[in-house]
């Protein structure tokens, strides 16, 4: 496990890293590629849309028990009361550096796994009204797989709801805090006046990551194994 200090001399220091990128940007495509493929009806493209994102969030949750030092939800979970003292100190314009997510950023992220786990969770039971059935879909009532798929539909205005507000909060530093949150997730680097001085960061090794990836894909698999897609 690599250390970085974020006092290096260097002009920027590394903050995020490979997997955390790779995930983020991977949970972008996969959003516009389930969300188009269920507005054009390419259903099997859906279904591995979906299943890919199940992988890559059961991945995600184990990395943040596993993984590097800004990828652990240790590192940027918060209580409450921290939460709502870190925004009050924003807005009268106290300036806190985090090397990862600061607490409201941090709140988000837990959010959005959690809503996007139960968009995939609703859709393994979901349903067509077109003989298409989801991998679990058979496992309940004709009555419960469509309250599922209701309720998948409703799940997904949820997420574009929190998208705007992610966005509006990314632009937000961008614009007024001067704060670049965006090419960090590109090149995986802060420059060292916008990370605490004196922090350490530790980098979990990629084999790490690969063995919890395949886990993941593993349980993806047998989900998929489970469904009857089109009786």
């Amino acid at each position: 496990m690599a250390i970085m200090m974020a006092n290096d001399p260097a002009t920027h220091v590394r903050v995020w890293d490979l997997p955390i990128r790779l995930f983020h940007w991977s949970i972008v495509t996969l959003l516009l590629v389930s969300w188009v493929s269920a507005d054009q009806g390419y259903i099997k493209v859906h279904l591995w849309s979906g299943l890919t994102l199940l992988a890559l969030l059961l991945f995600r949750i184990g990395w943040g028990l596993f993984g590097s030092t800004t990828a652990r939800f240790s590192n940027f979970l918060h209580p409450p009361a921290r939460v709502i003292g870190y925004l009050k100190g924003m807005r009268g314009g106290e300036k806190h550096l985090y090397a990862g997510h600061n607490p409201a950023g941090g709140l988000m992220v837990v959010v959005l796994i959690t809503v996007l786990l139960v968009q995939v969770l609703t859709g393994l039971f979901a349903n067509d009204s077109l003989g298409f059935h989801a991998p679990f879909a058979l496992w309940v009532t004709e009555e419960a797989s469509n309250r599922a798929t209701n309720l998948h539909g409703t799940v997904f205005n949820i997420i574009l709801l929190l998208i705007w507000c992610h966005v509006v909060a990314v632009g937000f530093y961008l614009f007024v805090k001067g704060d670049n949150l965006v090419w960090p997730m590109f090149h995986g680097k802060k420059h060292h006046s916008q990370v605490p001085a004196g922090v350490s960061i530790r980098f979990a090794r990629l084999s790490v990551a690969f063995v919890l990836l395949a886990l993941a894909a593993g349980i993806a698999v047998w989900v998929l194994s489970q469904g009857d897609y089109f009786s």
